[in-house]
């Protein structure tokens, strides 16, 4: 029977030494020290410990088109890519949620509309640099705390369903009273388009009967974010 190598016996590969670099600049000089490339090649070591991960990392971000859009991307999307496993699109996405959880920390414990900026960072490292548009409804209680944060529809690049009446009983089985919604333009324009403008005065109107306030109607996108209510159009 073979003897089994210790792996203390397996040689280390060609990169090993690089890694241990950028992690000593990481330690001594902080992330600003790392370029993109370099932190998704220190991210994807930790899924593919004996492997030279910078090509890997390189390849990435340049199907992407970048760090946030990288991190944003579709699990399925970044397992397309030659040499993403299961293990390499888990750690790529446990950064999504780790700093989406710290952001979303931010804003649960304030008044939604006195913590705005910190309400829109959120939004956008959730929805900015997404491929395929998403809907989410905050639900907020009297003093404009946050009661939930849901997602309330996934659709294609250019179209998600938005439902007044979905919206509305949901809130009132939550016991909301006062709702923001929140969508994304993929193509990269925050501009709101005349539908969206029109489901938005809508679900205002309908809001209006049954006692829920609609406080605004985001756009985020790539470019930027549009607020309805800043611009005038509710």
């Amino acid at each position: 029977m073979a003897e089994r190598e210790h792996p203390a016996n397996i040689p280390r590969h060609d990169g090993a030494g690089h890694r241990a670099r950028l992690r000593q600049r990481l330690l001594d000089q902080g992330g600003d020290a790392l370029g993109d490339h370099e932190i998704v090649e220190y991210l994807l070591a930790t899924a593919i410990p004996r492997r030279d991960t910078k090509p890997l990392a390189k390849r990435l971000l340049k199907e992407f088109g970048g760090f946030a859009q990288l991190v944003a991307a579709d699990p399925a999307a970044i397992a397309r890519v030659d040499g993403a496993g299961e293990a390499v699109v888990a750690a790529i996405k446990i950064v999504e949620a780790s700093a989406l959880r710290l952001l979303a920390s931010g804003i649960r414990n304030t008044p939604i509309l006195s913590g705005w900026q910190a309400l829109l960072d959120y939004l956008r490292a959730d929805m900015a640099h997404r491929s395929t548009e998403r809907v989410r409804v905050l639900h907020l209680n009297a003093k404009n705390r946050l009661l939930r944060d849901e997602v309330m529809s996934e659709g294609t690049i250019d179209q998600s369903a938005i439902y007044v009446r979905e919206v509305l009983r949901r809130a009132l089985d939550i016991g909301s009273s006062a709702v923001i919604l929140v969508h994304n333009h993929p193509s990269g324009d925050p501009q709101p388009s005349r539908q969206d403008i029109a489901i938005t005065r809508e679900l205002i109107e309908a809001g209006r009967k049954v006692g829920v306030a609609v406080h605004d109607h985001i756009v985020m996108a790539r470019d930027g974010h549009a607020s309805m209510r800043a611009l005038g159009l509710i």
